[in-house]
């Protein structure tokens, strides 16, 4: 309880800090009128951006500090090691890639290609295929149990968040030396740039050009590798405006819903390659996760 309440009070002070940093910085005026009815930009406008991006980072190192994500972490190295399922036993046999049980540096080495199924997987894919195989789960119990929200946890973001963690400040180095994984990141790259939906979106149309913005949020370049790495290594994260622990399955798909694409299935190959895509564009950079975002 000390914990938690530690947590939340850190959480809330540190809200502070950023609304009245946000507050000051929207309230400067945007731009003039031109004489033919469009906007210039005013000379305040840019510094009051840089303002407001400033003061979503000092929110993010306070959080950080103190981050609720810790409560995830707990919970999964608990769920790692509790014998659970109709086969009464713990994920201590899982494979990650790095052998039955190692858990320290699995995550800096994912997407990768199993041998054992016989293709590319992330940690949610085959923390589903250890829970089934494993411990006897039911697939189509699991997958109802991806995400969590409030009182629904999800054992795949807790487990997540453990697992992560093992391998902050190891660099990201996912494998791509099967044909498999090389097929994964061509596939991935070609998702980023394709079209589609009501919208004619992409992944790129938010993420594939240096300098744009979202309302308050700058939107990284993640086909850049100098602006894809620290995005990346901060994934799995605590979503702050949702009080939950997000992973990169969950970002995904809520990337697609924002593009009204065709819900993305979780753990599917589309999925799996275009997190291969980024993993590699993210090469060599230092995990730093889990993460805490908005």
């Amino acid at each position: 309880m000390v914990v938690c309440w530690h947590v939340l009070r850190r959480t809330a002070l540190t809200a502070g800090i950023l609304l009245g940093a946000v507050s000051l910085a929207v309230a400067q005026p945007l731009g003039t009128a031109q004489a033919g009815g469009g906007l210039t930009p005013s000379a305040s406008a840019q510094p009051a951006a840089n303002d407001t991006g400033r003061a979503i980072e000092q929110y993010r190192e306070a959080v950080a500090d103190s981050s609720p994500g810790e409560l995830w972490e707990i919970r999964g190295e608990a769920l790692w090691n509790e014998v659970r399922g109709p086969r009464q036993v713990s994920l201590e046999r899982c494979d990650l890639g790095a052998g039955p049980g190692v858990v320290a540096g699995a995550y800096a080495r994912l997407p990768r290609w199993f041998a054992d199924v016989g293709q590319v997987m992330d940690l949610e894919t085959r923390l589903l295929h250890c829970m089934v195989t494993l411990q006897g789960f039911a697939r189509d119990q699991l997958l109802r149990e991806t995400f969590g929200d409030g009182p629904r946890r999800s054992a795949f973001e807790a487990l997540s968040a453990w697992i992560a963690a093992q391998s902050r400040g190891l660099a990201i180095n996912p494998p791509l030396a099967h044909p498999a994984e090389q097929t994964a990141y061509r596939v991935g790259r070609e998702l980023f740039y394709q079209r589609g939906g009501t919208h004619d979106f992409s992944c790129s149309s938010c993420h594939g050009e240096t300098g744009r913005r979202i309302r308050l949020q700058e939107l990284p370049n993640l086909s850049e590798p100098a602006q894809a790495r620290p995005v990346y290594a901060s994934w799995p994260a605590y979503r702050v405006s949702q009080g939950e622990m997000r992973t990169l399955q969950w970002r995904l798909n809520d990337c697609f819903r924002q593009q009204r694409f065709p819900q993305l299935i979780f753990g599917s190959p589309a999925s799996i390659a275009l997190m291969s895509y980024l993993a590699n564009n993210a090469r060599g950079a230092e995990m730093n996760a889990p993460g805490v975002k908005r």
